[in-house]
């Protein structure tokens, strides 16, 4: 660990020093929800914000990491940049609807709030165009100083991490996580507050995006060679796509007894 700390930091510190400055948030998140019992569909509001934040150090670690191979400083440089201001904007208003005990996303119960969803989608949307434009860069291209499976694994965690992060469409079209059952009335797991009840899109946007990390770890501990990393990758994608369409089906992943 201490290594990928002092690696990470060499290869990009600006992505550094932010994925510092979200665990500082995901910390003073969850000591919110030991200090605020304020309640947002039916879990302490605190929850939400304190996920986000630590998905964003995963996202920016990873990003961090894998970027610094491409050998190109300004379109890293303007990479990290954006992916900073464009993250920081959506985790401060979520942050900040947390603390009013009110819904961020799917809230257009005023012009205001409608624009600022519509202006998180927007973010979102532009940082995971780039993101897809760094997966085809390394689609594209070749690093004979990478071990082979281990750069198929990045390749195939790109690839399901642009996927499944434009699988959140599907939630803002419908202004809602869950399939089969109204969002507010949907008893979900602890922390996760995955549905219960019914289907729910989150799941499969999880496991998909976070192929980004496991991926390229299995690509460079597990596997040794391009067909194993593949096969893998390619089971992942299907069991992912087949959470997909279970909660398309509103079919719950851990049904109550």
């Amino acid at each position: 660990m201490n290594y990928f700390i002092t690696e990470l930091k060499r290869r990009n510190q600006t992505l550094y020093f932010f994925s510092l400055i979200c665990l500082l948030g995901a910390l003073v998140c969850i000591a919110m929800v030991f200090l605020n019992d304020t309640v947002v569909l039916g879990i302490n509001a605190w929850y939400k914000p304190m996920k986000f934040f630590l998905s964003t150090v995963f996202f920016s670690c990873t990003m961090g990491w894998f970027m610094y191979y491409l050998n190109r400083p300004l379109h890293t440089m303007l990479y990290s940049w954006t992916l900073i201001s464009t993250l920081t904007f959506e985790l401060l208003y979520i942050t900040l609807r947390a603390s009013q005990g009110q819904l961020s996303h799917f809230n257009i119960s005023s012009a205001f709030n409608g624009l600022m969803f519509s202006l998180m989608g927007i973010a979102i949307t532009i940082i995971t165009l780039w993101t897809a434009y760094v997966a085809f860069l390394f689609w594209k291209r070749s690093f004979p100083e990478l071990p082979t499976a281990y750069l198929w694994g990045i390749r195939f965690g790109l690839l399901l991490f642009v996927i499944f992060a434009f699988s959140g469409g599907m939630m803002a079209a419908r202004l809602s996580h869950t399939v089969g059952s109204a969002m507010e009335t949907t008893q979900g797991l602890p922390v996760l507050n995955w549905s219960r009840e019914s289907g729910d899109l989150r799941i499969a946007h999880f496991f998909g995006m976070h192929a980004l990390q496991l991926l390229p770890l299995l690509g460079f501990y597990v596997t040794r060679t391009k067909q194993q990393i593949i096969g893998l990758s390619l089971i992942y994608a299907a069991a992912v796509t087949a959470l997909l369409f279970q909660a398309l089906n509103a079919l719950p992943l851990v049904p109550m007894k």
